[in-house]
Order: C-alpha cells, then structure tokens, then sequence
C-alpha cells in the first residue's frame, strides 16, 4: 500500500514538471562493448520506471504462484480436516440429543483427520455402550489407549462400564492398576469407592477414606455417612466371623469412632451374638446414659432378654424424658410385648400411633386390644390404619 502510494506521489510530481522540461529532454549515451544506445533524459526515466514495474510485476505473479503451488500440495490434508472438524460437530450435537447410532458414527469419522482423536474415540465408545456394542466400544477404547496422554481416561472409561455390566472382577483388576490412593485424582477416588462398595470390600475402603477425606470427594456430611456404613460393616463383618475378630475390629476403631451412636449398636449386637449378653447391655445401658438415640434404643429392643430387669428400670425411668420420643415409644413396646405385658405394651403402641400413626403400627395396636379382648377399640385401630395406608 504504501509502495503504490510513492509511485503514485512520482507519477503526479513528473506530469508537474514535465510542462517545464519540454523542450529541454536532454540526451543520454550508453556504450557497452559494441553495444550503443542513444536515447533523451526523458524516455530513459520512463524506460525505467516502466523496467522495474514489470520487474516488480513478475516478483508477484512467481510468489503467488509459488504459494499455490506450496498450498494445493496440502489442500486434501486440509479438506480431510475440515471434514473432521464437520463430523465431530455433528457427533457432539447427537450425543446431546441421544441419538447414539449417528453419534457413532460421526465421532468416528471425526477421529480419522481430527485434531484431538481421542475425545473422538471416547465419545464414540460412549454411543456403542448406550447400544450395548460391546464389541466396538472396545475398539474405541484400543484405539483412545494408543494416544498420547489418554490411558488414565480410557482406564476410567472402562472400569465405569465393566461397573454397568455388572463384571466387578475385571473394574477392580484395571482399578488396582490405578493403585488408587492419596495422590490419585478426585474421579479415581471416587470411582474406587464406589466399586469398594459394589465388591462389599470394606477393609479397602477403610483405607482409602483418609485419601477419600484429603481430596474432599464427598461433602462432609456424605463421608461421615460413608465412614459409618464402612465401620458398622467392618463389625457385622468381623461378628460374622469370631468373637475375636470382632474384638480386634472394635479395638482398632478410633475413640471417636468408639463414641458413634451406629458403632456401639453393632458392637452389642455383634457381642449378643457370640453369647455376651451381659456386655452387650452394659454396653448399651452406659451409652443410653448419655444419650438415646434412635439406634441404640433399636438395638436394645432387638438383645433384650426377660432378665434384664436393670435395662427395664432405666428405660422406664428415662420415660418423662423421652415420652414424646417415638423411638422410644417403639422400643419400650417390643420390650412389653417379649415380656407378655400387654397391658404396658398397648400404653406404649397408643403412644406411639399417636406420634407415628403409620398404618403398620395402628394393626399392631389392633393386635393387642384383639388379644385383651377389647373388640371394639381393635376394630377403632383397623379403621386408623386403613386411613394411613
């Protein structure tokens, strides 16, 4: 641009001052060897100028054709690509609409010539395990796995869909490959505990919490939830198995862990088991103290015997406290009933319809009254019942 500016700055200088030189053109003698040429000032500044526009003409045309000639020896390189980038648009558009056959098979033509092969692949074995095409959903993933930096993610693609199949043996084999563990990310961690869980691995998971805990996976509300499914497991487990291992389950739990409400309920209930009643009630009878929560006063409805007449007392003397406590309510009735004291068993029942009138327990109630004879007041109990339903 600026180049034709000045050539056009000295064409408009020349036809200014060519009224003043005409008649004075001057005279130019140019002799080479046997070479002469004689010509006027004039038509050598012309002869020029003109010279070095064709000279400046013809280094256009030879770069322009140069770089046609450069560009169209990669122009179906280019087409390929373009037409990656068209396919790959249209996969992604029909997986947000589920269309999964089209989804396919415009990811996999887009992984061809595409810039990033891999989401190609990975979204195409997406779409064929929607399809429940085993077979080529693998294909993808083979083909992901050979691109730079996409092994974890088609490790993580895989144990996903080995966990929708069903088939946990070979998620965990590629999951232990992950070896997952404080330093894995977030999504492994997640993914781990999941399958822990699926496997009813516990002892796995139990160590894996302080990592799942570090990288705040969960919200603390859920980890805390997590942490007690795995502890209560950890103990239904080991009674399961012998008093020993349930004693040495209980004794590598944390205090805290000691203190939790779940905890001490499947501990007792682990102990009943394996004919330690007596440990199992003080146990419970020392928590209940403290505080009655609704699982402890479960579990003391589940191990308590006619004999545990201490057990009885205390629960009855927590009874102004607890009177609007509709666990309690439940329990204390379990408790008359076992003990045959219908009488206290149809107080507490009342109670309890009264907080909870859940039609389960109106029958129950009903039950009762049928057993004492009292007819009427059963029929009443039925007639609740079938308006909770």
């Amino acid at each position: 641009m600026i180049r034709a500016l000045v050539y056009l700055l000295i064409i408009l200088a020349g036809l200014c001052i060519s009224p003043f030189i005409v008649g004075k053109s001057g005279y130019v003698y140019v002799a080479f060897l046997d070479w002469q040429l004689e010509t006027t000032v004039t038509f050598a500044i012309i002869a020029l100028v003109v010279f070095y526009g064709a000279l400046q003409l013809l280094e256009w045309l030879l770069v322009g054709l140069f770089n046609l000639i450069l560009s169209s020896r990669y122009l179906p390189q280019r087409w390929r690509r373009n037409a990656a980038r068209k396919h790959t648009l249209v996969g992604a558009l029909a997986l947000a609409e589920e269309d999964w056959p089209t989804a396919e098979r415009a990811m996999r033509k887009g992984a061809e010539q595409g810039e990033l092969p891999a989401l190609n692949y990975l979204a195409a074995a997406r779409a064929a395990q929607h399809q429940l095409n085993i077979e080529a959903r693998d294909g993808y993933l083979d083909k992901a796995a050979l691109l730079p930096m996409a092994q974890t993610a088609v490790t993580t693609t895989r144990i996903r869909y080995l966990l929708q199949q069903g088939e946990l043996t070979q998620a965990r084999q590629l999951l232990d490959a992950l070896k997952p563990d404080s330093k894995s990310k977030a999504p492994i961690l997640k993914l781990a505990a999941e399958l822990y869980q699926l496997q009813q691995d516990w002892q796995s998971l139990k160590l894996l919490l302080p990592a799942l805990s570090k990288r705040k996976v969960f919200a603390n509300d859920a980890l805390q939830q997590l942490t007690v499914k795995v502890n209560v497991a950890l103990l239904e487990q080991a009674a399961n198995s012998s008093e020993q291992a349930l004693n040495k389950c209980w004794h590598w739990l944390s205090r805290a862990e000691k203190n939790a409400d779940a905890n001490i309920a499947a501990y007792a209930r682990g102990l009943d088991k394996h004919n330690q009643h007596d440990n199992a009630v003080k146990l419970l009878s020392k928590h209940l103290r403290k505080e009655a929560s609704s699982i402890i006063l479960e579990t003391i409805a589940q191990v308590w015997q006619t004999e545990d007449n201490e057990l009885l007392t205390l629960l009855q003397k927590l009874q102004p406290k607890l009177e609007k406590h509709a666990d309690y309510q439940r329990c204390m009735a379990t408790i008359y009933e076992n003990k045959r004291d219908i009488a206290a068993a149809i107080t507490a029942r009342e109670a309890l319809c009264k907080l909870l009138p859940k039609a389960d327990y109106w029958r129950a109630l009903g039950r009762l009254q049928e057993q004492l004879g009292d007819n009427l007041a059963a029929l009443n109990s039925y007639k609740q019942a079938s308006k909770n339903l």
